[in-house]
């Protein structure tokens, strides 16, 4: 009766563990499948962090010139003037331009209202700092990193350019101009501590994966338009 009575309860125990095990499979299987995405999102912030570190160079290394500064927009204040990091950026791209690195410049960001225009503010900015209005584009449909770059190559018919944002942001913007294939060097605009800092970067972790597979499938732009060579004046941009 014992020896009869120990199988029932075994027969049982096998019976509650096949019921659990396609739970448990099911868990298992998420589990890995969790690991794996985060793994591949944390190799694809090493690699372009490593891959494009070299093309990061000192304002007075960049020697090569190039077609055009390229300087990628960031927030603007509701009073019409630059934040701290776009402020940055401009200064640095107008230093470059005065160092002859690039006969043009051509400024990349956010004019989707008529509220909102962050390449109004940064051609003004520009011209305000002794560049000659003729030689400053505005992309008005700089939307994203990606959208920058496909505009400045596509539309602009940039070959050579030298980029100009902060650093945490470069890795990434070269990453793409090179997978658009562009010729690429960044200057970084690293002036000051930002604040905030700690969520952009956490921001830039999710944009660098989403960028990756973007360059994969490089698809067009929001808008697209007809071709605006930086050969002519950069009037033609002007509102």
């Amino acid at each position: 009766m014992r020896l009869k009575h120990m199988r029932k309860s075994s027969v049982r125990r096998a019976d509650e563990q096949k019921k659990k095990s396609p739970w448990k499979r099911a868990l298992s299987s998420l589990l890995a499948c969790c690991l794996l995405a985060v793994g591949s999102c944390i190799a694809v912030n090493v690699y372009m962090v490593r891959a494009m570190k070299e093309r990061i160079l000192p304002a007075e290394d960049v020697t090569d010139e190039a077609d055009c500064i390229l300087i990628l927009g960031a927030g603007v204040r509701p009073n019409g003037s630059p934040s701290d990091m776009l402020r940055g950026r401009l200064e640095v791209g107008v230093s470059l331009y005065h160092a002859q690195a690039a006969p043009k410049i051509l400024v990349s960001g956010d004019h989707g209202s008529k509220e909102y225009n962050e390449v109004g503010v940064m051609k003004a900015y520009a011209v305000n700092a002794g560049v000659p209005s003729e030689d400053v584009f505005m992309d008005h449909a700089g939307f994203s990193t990606y959208e920058s770059l496909w505009r400045a190559k596509h539309i602009f018919g940039a070959e050579r350019v030298i980029i100009v944002t902060q650093s945490y942001h470069l890795y990434r913007a070269l990453y793409v101009a090179g997978r658009l294939g562009l010729s690429a060097v960044g200057v970084s605009a690293d002036l000051e501590p930002y604040a905030g800092q700690t969520v952009r970067d956490v921001r830039e972790f999710a944009a660098r994966v989403k960028d990756f597979a973007w360059c994969m499938i490089q698809p067009e732009p929001t808008y697209t338009g007809d071709p605006i060579p930086l050969t002519v004046s950069g009037d033609v941009t002007n509102d």
